[in-house]
């Protein structure tokens, strides 16, 4: 089959809905797109979605799933202008859900030496199916204004089977958990991060079904902008690998550095413009007792010294001005939920000061709640509470410290907006037992209130939300840079948006 295709082709792929935004001149070789030789009957592309190479101005990752082994997984893709004129094969992973006995695919292309800041179309396919499309846009090849956005705390909206074999509805999910996806491409982002909890597969009863509901929801944004999540304590899978994370990490093809294929995707890092995204996996780290396995510590410190190498060469370069971290579990918390949990404060903490991280978004709490610029810790606190630096809320300069976010309002139902304390408190999470309690399953934890000194701005009325970030380089070098922040709610019945705050951090450019 030939290797190029006309755009005409490219669009009826797509549909007419979402074809449209490719329409442009210029032709390209006339060769339809059909299904390729091997026979019928071959299990579909589904599940389409991107993620960043290592350099997200030249590398793209084309992702999708099959129920079954598919022949030549390959992706055709080119400009608007050129059409299809390029090949990338695609590498299947698989993974056994040890729950239902179940083996999944998942097709991973990565495609190199694309152009920054470049549209570009795509065709993933395998023989005997209908292929599937998409487009993305690639980052920036340095400074360069461009929008992100976060939240996390998903869910999947499905109809499933329970155990006796009757229809069930998966009651963690919301009818947000669509709309937060349009309010996503209403917003039209360069990439979006996703801050753990995704799907809740591993409290459903069909984890697979789960997984693909995802994928299947998420698809109609994530084809068309990179996805790039962090694992949460519900990505932590009982029977589903050492780590519980092997289906995590057999859906998602990530930028990661690390050489142990069992801790392979859990943490990395990628540079946007000038922004040094790092993503954590916080279950490592924390004393909270929240997955299906408890995996505190997993790493043997390999986490947090990769950390302290991430943090320190970003703050050093001159081409890095922001450094944004994303992760699950929170450092604060003003709500009668999970609260906040000390050994991330013990472990982070002093690494987030030491290199000036800018921001750090999380989900974990179901609401949503962000803090003033902090640095260091309140002093004789028990609980290493944050030492606020600053009491400005719309104009913050980010060189005194970092504002932590909790965006956890992506849709998953047991919101925790109602559940803040009221007396300017919050609590911290200090300990757990040494052994899990038969009654909840969970090491039972202690915690100690604490004054909430560092608490700037909480949602008390809607549940549901999503913040979008969008960076203004600046002009000159040395100059300053600017971030300019809006949250937004996802409002009932039918996932309207509206601004529920705007603020701004700056600081100054690091190439002066």
């Amino acid at each position: 089959m030939s290797n190029t295709v006309s755009r005409r082709g490219a669009l009826g792929l797509m549909g007419a809905s979402a074809a449209l935004p490719l329409l442009g001149t210029g032709t390209a070789a006339a060769a339809p797109l059909s299904p390729a030789p091997g026979g019928g009957g071959a299990t579909p592309v589904q599940g389409l979605h991107l993620t960043f190479g290592r350099d997200p101005a030249r590398q793209m990752v084309v992702s999708w799933l099959t129920d079954g082994p598919v022949r030549r997984p390959r992706v055709l893709y080119g400009t608007l202008d050129d059409g299809f004129g390029s090949y990338a094969p695609a590498v299947t992973r698989t993974y056994l859900d040890g729950d239902s006995n179940r083996t999944v695919w998942v097709h991973h292309a990565e495609i190199n030496r694309l152009s920054p800041n470049t549209e570009y179309l795509y065709v993933a396919q395998h023989d005997g199916a209908t292929p599937d499309a998409g487009t993305f846009r690639t980052a920036p090849g340095g400074r360069s204004a461009f929008t992100f956005t976060s939240f996390g705390d998903q869910s999947a909206p499905q109809v499933t089977w329970d155990l006796k074999g009757a229809p069930a509805l998966d009651f963690f999910s919301t009818p947000a958990t669509k709309d937060i996806v349009t309010g996503i491409e209403t917003v039209a982002p360069l990439f979006h991060l996703l801050n753990g909890d995704l799907c809740y597969a591993n409290l459903d009863v069909d984890r697979v079904r789960t997984w693909n509901n995802f994928f299947t929801n998420n698809t109609r944004s994530a084809r068309y902008r990179p996805w790039m999540p962090a694992a949460g304590n519900h990505e932590i899978e009982k029977k589903n690998g050492a780590i519980g994370m092997d289906a995590y990490q057999a859906y998602f093809q990530l930028p990661s550095t690390e050489t142990d294929p069992e801790l392979a995707g859990l943490w990395y890092g990628f540079t946007v413009g000038s922004v040094r995204v790092i993503v954590l996996q916080n279950d490592d780290n924390c004393l909270q007792d929240g997955g299906d396995v408890y995996v505190n510590g997993y790493s043997g410190g390999r986490q947090l010294a990769w950390l302290e190498k991430e943090l320190a060469a970003a703050r050093a370069s001159r081409d890095v001005d922001w450094i944004v971290v994303a992760m699950h579990q929170v450092m604060i918390s003003t709500s009668d939920a999970n609260g906040a949990d000390l050994g991330l404060r013990e472990k982070y903490g002093p690494l987030f000061d030491r290199y000036g991280v800018d921001l750090v978004l999380c989900g974990h709490e179901h609401d949503y709640e962000r803090s003033l610029a902090v640095h260091g810790v309140v002093a004789e606190s028990e609980t290493l509470t944050p030492n606020p630096v600053s009491d400005a809320t719309d104009n913050i300069d980010a060189t005194h410290g970092t504002v932590h976010m909790i965006l956890g309002g992506g849709g998953v139902s047991g919101t925790t907006n109602g559940s803040f304390f009221k007396d300017g408190t919050g609590k911290v999470l200090t300990a757990v037992a040494d052994k899990r309690d038969p009654a909840t399953g969970k090491r039972k934890p202690t915690y100690v209130r604490e004054k909430a000194v560092w608490s700037a701005v909480r949602d008390l009325d809607h549940p549901y939300g999503f913040a979008a970030f969008t960076v203004d380089p600046g002009h000159r070098p040395g100059g300053t840079t600017t971030m300019h922040v809006t949250y937004y709610n996802v409002n009932k019945p039918t996932g309207e948006l509206s601004v529920f705050e705007r603020f701004s951090l700056h600081r100054k450019r690091a190439d002066g």
